[in-house]
């Protein structure tokens, strides 16, 4: 259908229970405008289908809103029952903002809790746009140091750290996650930063979470072609 809503999607997980309350449809949208050079989908990364060399699959599948909505749905029992509901993550959910966006809109329509999960590296006007469509966000923090941020994810922290007022100034649940990688954001002066940061802010998170490195990451990226920067110490190859 002419100017029908479509999102490329590289992976839907089922009964996920760490990506917001209760048991979730984690939503996995294509595209990102980071390079962390830790980061543990990196299938996630393009903005366009990919072929797994090891498997042969092709990663990124076409959805419309509407059929994303119907299959999500299916759930609505197992939502009601835990509390649960519809994760977006990435990639990057926010650079899909329409798909994103008119999905989450029907979804809490039919009653589903809609969570997203970003690093806030967006226009300012797409991140309200999404914001009036969710009932949380986990927002991630990779390191205060802007030098440092764009040294390791391509990109410096100045929009994300706007865009986290943005979400402190609004009435939207938040939770903060930072990644705790080696000798980046896992030092003295990063944690006191971040946190010292989070003071400051109209309203507080309801929840900081600091991640455990994951060491397995690098093993996805001989698959699509890349080399991983990270060795299994978090240093940089």
């Amino acid at each position: 259908m002419d100017g029908e809503v479509t999102g490329l999607i590289f992976d839907i997980k089922e009964f996920a229970i760490n990506d917001g309350p209760g048991i979730r449809l984690a939503v996995f949208m294509k595209g990102c405008p980071l390079r962390c050079r830790w980061c543990h989908n990196p299938e996630g990364l393009s903005e366009e289908p990919q072929r797994n060399a090891i498997t042969g699959r092709i990663v990124g599948d076409i959805w419309t809103v509407e059929r994303l909505v119907g299959h999500c749905l299916q759930f609505k029992e197992c939502f009601d029952i835990s509390g649960g509901g519809v994760t977006f993550s990435g990639g990057e959910a926010t650079v899909q903002n329409k798909f994103v966006s008119e999905s989450a809109k029907m979804l809490r329509k039919s009653g589903v809790h809609v969570n997203l999960d970003t690093s806030g590296y967006c226009a300012k006007g797409v991140f309200l746009e999404i914001l009036q469509n969710v009932d949380m966000v986990y927002y991630d923090l990779k390191c205060m140091n802007s030098m440092l941020h764009r040294q390791m994810t391509g990109v410096d922290n100045d929009l994300i750290l706007e865009n986290l007022k943005v979400l402190a100034s609004s009435s939207v649940p938040y939770h903060i996650r930072v990644p705790l990688v080696p000798g980046v954001s896992d030092t003295r002066d990063n944690i006191k930063a971040t946190e010292d940061f989070l003071k400051e802010l109209p309203r507080p998170p309801l929840v900081i979470d600091w991640l455990p490195f994951n060491v397995l990451a690098g093993g996805k990226y001989p698959a699509y072609g890349m080399k991983y920067e990270f060795d299994e110490k978090g240093v940089s190859a």
